[in-house]
């Protein structure tokens, strides 16, 4: 049985004029599944996958491809591809001259060339504009000629740094999906860098949540969706940003708004904390399952297509929250309203953001996730 081709990034540190761009990332990538990047803008992907390419030496540390240290091979000496955020193609070569380009320069024979080009074309979908010059084609079309550029070549490894960003909502979903499937058929190591947590989750594979160039944790995504080894990377999986507020746990009593209750929370000793819960999570009408009611008052509603997002002060505490409704609901600004919480839906983190309790597991879908390695869901560099 072959082994699948490995990528190790061990100990990387990358600092450009003073400023630290990466700090000891410590990662495995492997073929046959998408290796994504998470995290917001400056967070230090695109830092990450120079590193990889060869277009930026580390400062410290190794880059090792399959057992070879390739920390100091040039860039043209890697087998490795990057598709960018931008429809990067020579615009006055045919769409057919722009993926045989890569192919031209390694002086692939000729029928090798159009054997492979038209392969790659018709994997995605773009066989019948061949003929066509870039700018003669949709954003979609010129993005899909552009990773036909970097497919073609058979590297060993391609980077996607945001590829898809530029595109409408429905052609990035029809992409994603098409290149999830692709790389099932490829012996090549793909690394997806990305700001939104459904891409990842989309996409499958191993997640490595990345801020200010530092690896928050890597795993399975669903797994960190529900399990963030912190604060921030909770955050990353939440837009908007999760609702904080303060906890002070008191004996076998815990302290939240103006509410004194049971302690539900096991092994949470005596201290301050800060609470979260999702925007989709807080309720707007009382049942058996909620423990804790908040006064706010309603700032805006903002309708998005089948979603409300309804925006909040908290009487109370002057903390600005949100609610996430399915559907569409109308809100006079200035309402009073009370919110519901019920504790099992509440993430704790300690005074450093460290994760000290996740939410109860609730239905199949959330069981499924628990039962997943936690040694891979809490795997933090």
């Amino acid at each position: 049985m072959d082994v699948a081709l490995s990528l190790e990034l061990q100990d990387i540190s990358l600092v450009v004029d003073r400023q630290l761009y990466l700090q000891n990332i410590n990662l495995s990538f492997e073929a046959g599944a998408f290796n994504v990047l998470l995290g917001r803008t400056l967070a230090g992907k695109t830092s990450l996958m120079r590193v990889i390419a060869g277009l930026d030496k580390p400062t410290a540390g190794r880059v090792v491809l399959d057992g070879h240290d390739i920390t100091h091979l040039a860039v043209q000496k890697r087998q490795v591809s990057m598709v960018y955020q931008q429809f990067i193609n020579y615009p006055h070569m045919s769409v057919w001259e722009n993926i045989a380009s890569p192919l031209r320069l390694a002086k692939v024979n000729s029928s090798e060339i159009t054997r492979r080009v038209n392969n790659i074309a018709e994997l995605l979908h773009i066989e019948e504009y061949l003929h066509r010059y870039p700018l003669e084609l949709s954003g979609g079309q010129q993005q899909r000629c552009a990773m036909a550029r970097a497919l073609v070549k058979d590297a060993q490894i391609i980077l996607f740094d945001e590829p898809l960003v530029n595109l409408d909502y429905k052609l990035r979903e029809t992409l994603r999906f098409e290149l999830k499937l692709l790389f099932k058929q490829r012996d090549s190591i793909a690394i997806y860098a990305s700001t939104e947590a459904h891409e990842s989750l989309a996409l499958g594979g191993t997640t490595t949540l990345l801020h200010e160039g530092k690896v928050l944790q890597s795993g399975d995504a669903l797994a960190q969706f529900y399990q963030p080894s912190n604060a921030d990377a909770a955050d990353l999986y939440h837009e908007p940003p999760m609702n904080r507020f303060d906890i002070v746990a008191v004996g076998d009593k815990i302290e939240l708004f103006e509410h004194s209750l049971d302690n539900p929370f096991i092994g949470l000793s005596a201290g301050p904390y800060q609470g979260a819960i999702r925007p989709d999570q807080v309720r707007l009408s009382a049942s058996e399952l909620v423990e804790v009611n908040v006064a706010a008052y309603v700032e805006l509603a903002e309708i998005s297509a089948s979603e409300t997002y309804v925006h909040l002060r908290l009487i109370t505490t002057g903390q600005s929250w949100v609610v996430h409704l399915q559907g569409i609901h109308r809100f006079k600004e200035g309402t009073n309203i009370t919110l519901f919480i019920a504790l099992g839906d509440v993430y704790i983190f300690d005074k450093q953001g460290s994760s000290v309790s996740w939410p109860a597991n609730k239905g199949v879908f959330r069981d499924t996730c628990t039962q997943l390695s936690s040694s891979s869901a809490m795997e933090s560099n």
